[in-house]
């Protein structure tokens, strides 16, 4: 664990803090106050955290800005109390990390210690972060994963019509900017377009441009998509909502290579690759008269059917890591998951697909920045339940394992935060025990609003149990009259 560097004006302060951290194992503490700390003080490289106190009062806005320009990687913590009521800038309270309350509990204490870990380590890999072209490679070792791949390996070299069938969320692009990088277009456009999100009237514009004048608010030529994709790839998104005229208009461009603009007669060769995608079944939508059948056979030269994500569980823990780091190269916060919140996101049954569980880890990124999430963290949706068995989920999980490169954030990273490390001049037990014990209870007191039988209820204990430990450490509780 490198240093902690503790700022504030209270001696008694610096002395609880002293004592925590030397309990759980950051023997390197350094202690100063605002006055005497400079830059030079020590360098930024050696610093795992600074903690600095709110108490220090007026002068804190200017030196959180000499703490922000010594080292901007350093993550920092505010030690907060609530009789100090200062306000910070945007601009300085976007610099902190996190805030810890005062008098500091053992809890709240190490989970700041973690968050700290994993902001150093997120920016540790922006120097040598991938390219976010990358995340558009197919992440997953799952079956279905690695036929697409092959598939995609043995059409990637013609210019054959591809088509991609699958769910919504499933990754459909990803696949079709696979296609296209792998083929000897890679060099020149790829071009996607969205049939079901332009209304028809517009769609025939976007497609194969128009002169100036074609029609109303046509103040100048356009070049449709066709164009704009010479030489490279056009990708028609869910080619099933397009209009049954637009396929008419499209099904021509496909059998003859040449189109024209709207308002013009002028015949203009194309040379693009299609490769277009729908979330429904044409074959139905064929009998239903909404599809073309003559179209349908053109575009299905080369199908591709992308798997739900139901289907490729094994691959969530990879899909979780890759979205991590995308985030992390984005600039855009971190966070971290233990196993169980892994496995708990494995038994769901993911109707958005990769979609959903992207913005799920957005999520988490935005409420528990550089955070662990257990299971508990998770929204309702994904709680499962503990009596199924999840031993083959968890052999997945483990040898995909998205820890490797983390070895502070373990799949038991929470049992690690709750098992303390022994001092090396060893410790009073019964009344670390007694501490810890008060201390859950208050914990347990506050998040039921004082209630003993709520609060006996998340203890695990009887409420009678409860009330006897209430009177041996002399706490008040709200639920006195019931």
């Amino acid at each position: 664990m490198e240093s902690v560097l503790v700022i504030d004006l209270n001696e008694g302060t610096h002395q609880d803090l002293k004592a925590i951290l030397g309990f759980i194992d950051c023997a390197d503490v350094t202690l100063t106050t605002a006055d005497a700390w400079t830059p030079a003080t020590c360098k930024a490289d050696d610093v795992g955290v600074v903690i600095v106190a709110k108490s220090i009062g007026e002068r804190l806005p200017q030196l959180l800005q000499a703490i922000k320009a010594w080292g901007k990687q350093v993550p920092v913590f505010l030690l907060i109390d609530s009789n100090h009521n200062l306000k910070l800038s945007t601009d300085l309270a976007t610099g902190i990390l996190g805030k810890i309350k005062y008098p500091v509990k053992y809890r709240d204490l190490t989970v700041a210690i973690q968050q700290a870990e994993v902001f150093r380590e997120s920016h540790s890999k922006r120097q040598g972060a991938h390219s976010p072209e990358l995340f558009r490679s197919l992440v997953g070792n799952s079956r279905g994963v690695r036929e697409v791949r092959v598939q995609i390996e043995q059409v990637a070299g013609s210019d054959a019509t591809v088509l991609i069938l699958g769910e919504s969320g499933t990754g459909k692009e990803v696949v079709a900017r696979n296609v296209h990088y792998h083929s000897e277009r890679r060099g020149k456009p790829f071009v996607p377009i969205n049939c079901g999100a332009i209304p028809s009237e517009l769609l025939e514009s976007e497609l194969f441009g128009h002169e100036k004048g074609a029609f109303t608010g046509a103040i100048s030529a356009r070049q449709g998509r066709f164009e704009l994709a010479d030489g490279g790839t056009l990708f028609l998104d869910e080619i099933g909502d397009m209009s049954v005229q637009m396929q008419v208009k499209l099904l021509r461009v496909l059998q003859e290579r040449t189109f024209e603009r709207v308002g013009s007669n002028k015949t203009i060769q194309s040379n693009v690759r299609i490769v277009a995608a729908t979330h429904r079944n044409l074959e139905e939508a064929i009998v239903e008269g909404k599809f073309r059948e003559d179209l349908f056979y053109r575009l299905n030269v080369f199908p591709i059917d992308m798997p739900p994500l139901r289907e490729r569980v094994e691959d969530i823990p990879l899909l979780v890591n890759e979205l991590i780091k995308r985030l992390e190269h984005e600039k855009r916060g971190s966070v971290r998951l233990t196993q169980a919140a892994v496995l708990a996101l494995c038994q769901y049954h993911w109707p958005g697909n990769v979609r959903e569980l992207a913005n799920m880890i957005e999520r988490l990124v935005i409420m528990h920045p550089y955070g662990v999430v257990d299971a508990h963290d998770l929204p309702q949706k994904f709680q499962v339940d503990n009596g199924a068995d999840t031993t083959a989920l968890t052999a997945v999980i483990k040898k995909n394992a998205i820890y490797d490169n983390t070895p502070s954030v373990a799949a038991a990273s929470i049992d690690l935060l709750d098992t303390p490390r022994l001092p090396q001049d060893g410790i009073d037990l019964k009344e670390h025990l007694s501490n810890l014990e008060c201390n859950l209870i208050k914990q347990a007191l506050e998040d039921a609003d004082g209630v003993v039988a709520h609060a006996a209820n998340r203890l695990r204990l009887r409420r009678t149990t409860l009330v006897e430990k209430l009177r041996k450490y002399g706490l008040q509780r709200s639920d006195e009259a019931t």
